[in-house]
């Protein structure tokens, strides 16, 4: 894994341990993490890393939204700290890697540093942000989002689950309810090392993601409107069915993704069909539409094109068409200079590796607006991702963890004299 030059090695066998120990947490019967955000369960997590952290030195701030800092301290500490971390929410059926494999990736860090007697020029610091799946909360990526003042404080504070229970309470009840204030914090770079949660890494066998940026995402909420009625007697001519129209909606979203590839996305997640009985033609289809590309005018021009196809159908069929836009994340270009460590870093632990962008929302694309940003991918088994059969090799992780080991010391320099020479 490494060259002749490299003496700081990262110790798979903690990480992967440390992984599989935080996954006791929520463990489900197909080998995968229920924890839901700010449930008892997510405290115990929290518990669980934060006193890794303090075993490792490091210094704990918790912000008034629960995300949490563990702080290393550097030779000159006027300098912002250089930052890696990700979350340990899950998905209600979720994996042990997504999320996690950032934060203890990141604490491996902090561990083989103390161990190496490593001292950095700039301080160190590792993050777990909250509520980055938003399975239990809306938004989606409320730590990093309110960090970077993408939505208010109160706006996430207030938010509320499926039972009602805010995410005031509900941090106050688990005991994350900090007192820093959210945002505002310096950061001089910032990693996050990742599952690829997708099948191209492994369909290359490549090791290392060097991830230049993610996709920008639309997404829509669409409703066609007919009218229900008895399939039996009433002729195919005079139907005002809105699944038959809505089907050509769905079909245009994979057509206008299909002629913008590599990079083009087009999904429908998500149908209600009203009344829905076997015998009634529908006189409703409510769905979902997700469209992404890297390119923010290519995105610009599926928008449009998407709108007028609404508009033709609508034309063609006479049936209303009623589009909302639900949200909108432009493309993200991450900082070439941090890309550029990731890829040496790669280079100097002949590592194989690969540029690729993200698909998947992560906290970097937030904290990409406030700071100097980076990911690191590794394959997991088969592209599973948001599944508790996700999986992913030892071997790599540890791969990308020594990769984030490389980047951070690039980025936060290394003071001479201390420690191993990397």
């Amino acid at each position: 894994m490494q060259d002749e030059k490299n003496t700081l090695n990262v110790d798979s066998t903690r990480l992967w341990q440390s992984l599989m120990d935080l996954a006791k947490i929520g463990a489900t019967d197909k080998g995968g993490n229920c924890r839901l955000a700010l449930t008892e369960l997510d405290g115990q997590g929290r518990d669980l890393v934060v006193g890794w952290m303090k075993q490792a030195g490091l210094k704990i701030t918790v912000d008034q939204l629960g995300n949490i800092f563990g702080r290393r301290e550097g030779r000159d500490n006027t300098l912002a700290p250089i930052m890696t971390g990700s979350h340990i929410d899950t998905q209600p059926t979720g994996g042990k890697f997504d999320g996690c494999y950032g934060v203890l990736a990141g604490l491996e860090v902090m561990r083989i540093l103390n161990e190496n007697a490593v001292l950095t020029e700039a301080p160190l610091e590792l993050a777990i942000w909250t509520n980055e799946e938003g399975s239990r909360f809306v938004p989606v990526m409320m730590g990093s989002g309110v960090f970077a003042n993408k939505f208010p404080l109160e706006t996430a504070l207030s938010a509320c689950d499926a039972e009602g229970k805010s995410v005031r309470n509900e941090l106050s009840a688990i005991g994350y309810n900090g007192t820093a204030p959210v945002g505002g914090r310096p950061i001089g770079a910032y990693f996050e090392a990742h599952i690829e949660q997708g099948p191209i890494l492994e369909k290359e066998q490549t090791v290392i993601g060097v991830v230049t940026g993610s996709l920008g995402v639309r997404w829509y909420d669409v409703s066609v409107t007919g009218m229900e009625m008895h399939a039996g007697p009433t002729p195919m001519d005079i139907r005002k069915d809105a699944l038959f129209v809505a089907t050509h909606l769905m079909q245009q979203v994979i057509h206008i993704a299909n002629a913008r590839q590599p990079h083009g996305r087009g999904t429908v997640g998500v149908v209600n069909i009203h009344p829905g009985s076997r015998n009634v033609i529908p006189g409703k289809v409510s769905f979902t539409v997700d469209l992404r590309h890297q390119d923010v005018n290519v995105l610009d021009e599926m928008d449009k094109i998407w709108r007028t196809a609404c508009l033709d159908v609508q034309e063609r069929f006479g049936l209303p068409i009623l589009l909302k836009d639900v949200q909108y994340f432009a493309p993200t270009p991450f900082e070439p200079r941090l890309i550029k460590m990731v890829r040496d870093s790669a280079v100097s632990n002949q590592l194989s590796h690969m540029d690729i962008v993200t698909g998947a929302g992560h906290d970097a694309v937030y904290i990409a607006s406030v700071a100097p940003t980076a990911m690191i991918f590794v394959p997991c088994k088969d592209g599973v991702s948001h599944n508790e059969i996700e999986d992913a090799k030892p071997e790599h992780l540890a791969a990308g963890c020594q990769v984030l080991l490389g980047a951070m010391l690039a980025s936060a320099g290394q003071v001479a004299g201390s420690g191993s020479t990397q």
